[in-house]
């Protein structure tokens, strides 16, 4: 595997250099940040990137993410003209290097939470989903906004955008991906790069808006629309585990003995039984999903591909972009590469017995 970190730009208060002292660090993830949706991002821009992480010894090669606009989920009127955008986002982040390209097809919010500070007994703070919260809440009547929401637009947009999903329905949107990955894939291909679509988080409907990158059925059918290495899961440990319907574990041996995932995001929830969860830290008793089990999964089926530590709490008095702290998922890291290596050591041993 290739252990790899997020980074959010030269304004990140966790810089290139203390990300490049974490054992076993190899690449970067990173955007250009300055560039709206459906536009192109300069050549400039995403090799200043790749510059700035060689001089740490790190490498630019996975990109999250280049955001899907609204109009291609829609079909709207602007979508050919953003999909040919999105294609050349590809071809130049390839001719850069880049082998990874995450990208998530969720109307309106990336992601939504209840809180995203909340406090545990010993102190540390991490993002959590109440979901008796979300109970009777309706945005198209109330002045509401929660921790995901995208700031950028105004309430009245955002009313409008849930109308115009709620309309769409689940196969509206269901025949907008599919007109999309049949557009960009083969572009994908060319330019020696692996798409990975990021499930919805949390992996259920919000508000009556449609969610399809949720389970094991729905993952299933997205792969098969294009049959391809280039169009693949960024498997989110996380944000599929806050699914009571998924059984994690099992799912990521299946999809890693396909070759289907090419990018693993672990982190830790714990799942309450009426769906909501709490962020935990990466550790198998923390939360609610065996992290070895996962790992070893992965390492079984030869997976070669990147891995990065997802979300972590805020610990030692850190402060900073929830869950993108260093501490926490400087930890997580080195939990990571301790059951890797476990896993490998493992394997081989199996492998030695059987000859």
């Amino acid at each position: 595997m290739k252990l790899s970190f997020r980074w959010y730009g030269e304004s990140d208060p966790v810089s290139l250099r203390y990300i490049s002292q974490i054992p076993n660090m190899h690449s970067v993830v990173s955007a250009v940040y300055d560039v709206k949706p459906g536009e192109v991002w300069p050549m400039e821009s995403i090799l200043k990137i790749r510059e700035a992480s060689e001089k740490h010894g790190l490498v630019f090669d996975v990109v999250e993410s280049v955001p899907v606009p609204e109009e291609i989920k829609l079909g709207a009127e602007k979508a050919t003209e953003y999909t040919e955008n999105y294609c050349e986002n590809i071809r130049r982040l390839g001719k850069a290097g880049v082998k990874c390209i995450t990208y998530n097809f969720m109307p309106v919010f990336d992601w939504t939470r209840t809180d995203l500070a909340f406090e545990a007994p010993d102190g540390s703070t991490s993002l959590v989903m109440d979901v008796d919260e979300l109970k009777g809440l309706d945005p198209l009547k109330e002045d509401i906004s929660l921790p995901g929401w995208d700031q950028s637009y105004t309430k009245e947009e955002i009313r409008g955008l849930i109308e115009a999903y709620r309309t769409l329905g689940e196969e509206g949107l269901w025949k907008n991906l599919e007109s999309f990955l049949k557009k960009i894939i083969p572009v994908a291909e060319e330019a020696g790069v692996r798409m990975a679509i990021h499930p919805d988080d949390p992996p259920y409907p919000i508000f009556g808006i449609p969610r399809i990158i949720t389970d094991e059925t729905n993952l299933d059918r997205m792969l098969a629309i294009a049959d391809s290495p280039a169009n693949s899961l960024c498997f989110c440990t996380g944000s599929l585990g806050s699914g009571l319907q998924n059984n994690v574990e099992e799912m990521v041996g299946k999809y890693a003995k396909r070759d289907r995932i090419a990018f693993m995001h672990i982190r830790q929830v714990k799942l309450s039984p009426d769906g909501s969860f709490a962020e935990k830290g990466h550790i198998s008793s923390a939360g609610s999903m065996d992290m070895y089990r996962i790992v070893k999964a992965l390492v079984d089926a030869g997976f070669d591909g990147y891995v990065r530590p997802d979300h972590g709490r805020m610990i030692f008095g850190e402060t900073g972009k929830p869950g993108y702290g260093l501490y926490d998922r400087a930890l997580g890291a080195a939990y990571l590469n301790g059951l890797f290596e476990a896993a490998e050591k493992e394997k081989r041993k199996e492998e030695g017995k059987g000859q």
